[in-house]
């Protein structure tokens, strides 16, 4: 017993040792990844110390500690306030919109780029689709709000050519989610599309080759080389993205959105923003957003699980 024991102990200190060997053979790229480190625990750990407030009847003046202990009563209240039910079935049906035409679109943009011969042209279009991304949601929502004016839009004079009367989409509800899906993926699909496009550059030419010696054409090879050699990247941006199935985005909605929308565009962030801001119900916002966060890691968790099922592929 005792000579498996230190036997154990043996092993544990060669491994820390060749752990610190390591570290101290690749100690300048341990140096940059430090300030990513620290500011992931100063702004994404640190943080969750405040989940207590959604626990706690909870005063600004008397802090977290004197704060009176209230258990579920805020995530009771949330269950039975049909505003947060109807807050939470708007987030999850523009969050699953959003994250089938965000996922599928900056493939298909990276496929198609890949396919590009002309260098210029292929550069410069990247450079147009990339753009849109450092343009702030505010000065972005303000271009589709002029876009979509019904006196001086583009879209509508279009409406006008064909014979149509004009309109102001913007509060139309049978509209207002169709504009978020598609202004949200035109600004971000190029941005996103930048993985995909590193991906395929590190495929080795040589399969490419051989599948045009075998005759494949070349949607043939997009089919049976390239998407098979960036599966594995397709299956952790996908599951990255599940995490933000209860984010439906509060940049975007907040400088879009309108009472006459309120029934379809009012999702969990601005229900949250609303009580927590306005009406100062700080412990009622914190359970919301607790909520978000646990919906959000079982997602990941279990899109996790069944990627590692189905190709033993995942991103832990």
């Amino acid at each position: 017993m005792e000579l498996a024991t230190a036997r154990i102990a043996g092993e544990r200190e060669t491994l820390l040792r060749r752990r610190l060997r390591r570290i101290w053979k690749y100690k300048l790229l341990y140096l940059l990844l430090l300030p990513a480190i620290v500011w992931v625990f100063i702004f994404d750990y640190l943080p969750l110390y405040g989940i207590g407030i959604a626990f706690t009847d909870y005063n600004v003046i008397q802090g977290f500690t004197g704060s009176q202990w209230a258990g579920l009563k805020y995530f009771r209240l949330l269950f039975e306030s049909e505003m947060f039910r109807h807050a939470f079935m708007n987030t999850v049906l523009i969050s699953l919109y959003k994250l089938i035409s965000g996922f599928l679109c900056p493939i298909l943009l990276a496929l198609a780029l890949n396919e590009i011969r002309a260098v210029w042209f292929k550069k410069t279009l990247q450079t147009a689709v990339y753009l849109p991304r450092f343009v702030s949601w505010v000065v972005y929502g303000g271009i589709i709000t002029l876009l979509l004016s019904p006196e001086t839009g583009v879209i509508n004079k279009i409406v006008e050519l064909f014979g149509g009367q004009p309109a102001y989409l913007l509060v139309e509800p049978a509209y207002f989610r169709t504009i978020l899906v598609v202004t949200d993926t035109m600004k971000e699909m190029g941005w996103a599309a930048i993985v995909y496009i590193a991906a395929i550059a590190g495929l080795n030419p040589e399969v490419y080759e051989a599948a045009i010696m075998d005759g494949a054409t070349r949607f043939g090879r997009i089919l049976h080389v390239t998407l098979p050699g960036i599966a594995g990247t397709i299956v952790v941006i996908f599951i990255l993205r599940v995490g933000y199935i209860m984010s439906a985005g509060l940049d975007q909605v907040i400088n879009l959105y309108n009472p006459m929308v309120f029934e379809v565009g009012d999702i969990l962030d601005t229900y949250i923003y609303r009580i927590g801001i306005e009406q100062f119900s700080l412990s009622l916002a914190a359970a919301a957003d607790v909520i978000k966060g646990v919906i959000g890691l079982a997602m990941v968790l279990l899109a996790n699980h069944i990627a590692k099922r189905i190709n033993d592929s995942g991103i832990f």
